[in-house]
């Protein structure tokens, strides 16, 4: 906050410092010292931003968040809410996501974008529904080899499938019913227009889409404690059955590390605690969790560098290593949600 109450254009730009930087911090400088008709909400701002430490860049990250909302009353508003965040740039990151109302901005179009060579390598960017490209990322992950990277290992099964002509077969989803019994009752009923169903492939689909493509007279019910989470199937081998490997992916729909996009249907199954410190294969000790997350989790408990899973009231947790537990927000259809709130 101090760089900002002294701040001088001239100065910066004889500093060397590169211009759209400057001008971000001019910005800054006029919303926290400039003329203002929203004097108390000034100085206010100033004073929270000092009492929690606000570093330069937290503080334009808070001004690139209230910049789309329109009116300045709840700009001065929810900027107070978000410098009254304490904790490190990722901390604010993930909160901004709970204050900050989503942008009601349309859906992108379906396109597809190619890149110039680069040394015999060209980039290929492609946009479309989400079921298609669910089904695409589904066929390039079918047969990864955990011991080499993926991302090499996913073009040359693209190549192949380019090449081969076999083309992409469309995958009937198959999501675990994890939705309260009235919500279920509304869906066969011919009234599921609004309810929303959550795959564990990543994807979403509405109750009167599932009815109408997708029902079948076979259901598999799960069923799940408030507390507990998934009811427990014992296991006394290392390698979770089908039957855990479904509870675990309706349990999550995505890895439960923050922010993590990747879906349950493309994870691991993690023994929160290892296999080999004695940790069960039973559901109150399972969790989905992407490949590279399965790699880098703290499973030594002695170690906090990284984070950890942790069962918290059923579900699983990602645990910073200072012991903050935080959820992913990202696709949350998972059963527990749902079904509790937890």
């Amino acid at each position: 906050m101090d760089i900002l109450a002294g701040f001088d254009r001239q100065a910066a730009r004889a500093a060397g410092v590169k211009p759209t930087s400057y001008v971000e911090w001019e910005k800054a400088h006029e919303v926290y010292f400039g003329a203002t008709r929203f004097s108390r909400q000034q100085v206010n701002a100033v004073t929270v931003a000092r009492q929690t430490g606000k570093s330069l860049d937290q503080i334009l990250f808070i001004e690139q968040q209230v910049r789309a909302v329109s009116s300045d009353r709840e700009t001065w508003k929810l900027r107070l809410a978000l410098l009254s965040v304490r904790g490190d740039y990722k901390t604010l990151q993930r909160r901004a996501k709970d204050i900050i109302p989503d942008p009601d901005k349309p859906a992108p179009e379906s396109t597809v974008r190619f890149g110039r060579t680069r040394k015999g390598k060209r980039t290929v960017i492609a946009t479309g529904e989400e079921r298609v490209i669910a089904d695409l990322e589904h066929a390039l992950r079918r047969k990864l080899d955990p011991d080499r990277p993926e991302g090499p290992q996913m073009y040359e099964a693209f190549a192949e499938l380019l090449r081969g002509g076999a083309g992409v077969a469309e995958a009937v989803p198959r999501p675990l019913i994890q939705v309260p019994l009235a919500e279920h009752i509304r869906i066969v009923s011919g009234n599921g227009d609004e309810t929303i169903l959550g795959l564990s492939d990543g994807t979403t689909m509405t109750g009167a889409e599932y009815l109408t493509h997708y029902y079948s007279r076979d259901l598999e019910v799960a069923l799940f404690h408030p507390q507990a989470g998934p009811v427990n199937l014992y296991h006394a081998k290392r390698f979770a059955n089908a039957k855990q490997r479904d509870l675990a992916r309706a349990t999550l729909t995505t890895c439960p590390v923050p922010d993590c996009r990747h879906a349950a249907d493309n994870c691991e199954v993690h023994h929160i605690t290892p296999w080999a410190r004695g940790g069960p294969t039973n559901m109150d000790n399972l969790s989905v969790l992407c490949r590279y997350h399965n790699r880098t989790n703290d499973d030594d408990p002695h170690r906090n560098h990284r984070g950890r899973i942790h069962m918290r009231n059923g579900t699983p947790t990602w645990v910073s290593p200072r012991g903050t537990p935080v959820p992913n927000t990202t696709h949350q259809y998972g059963a527990m949600h749902l079904l509790f709130g937890s």
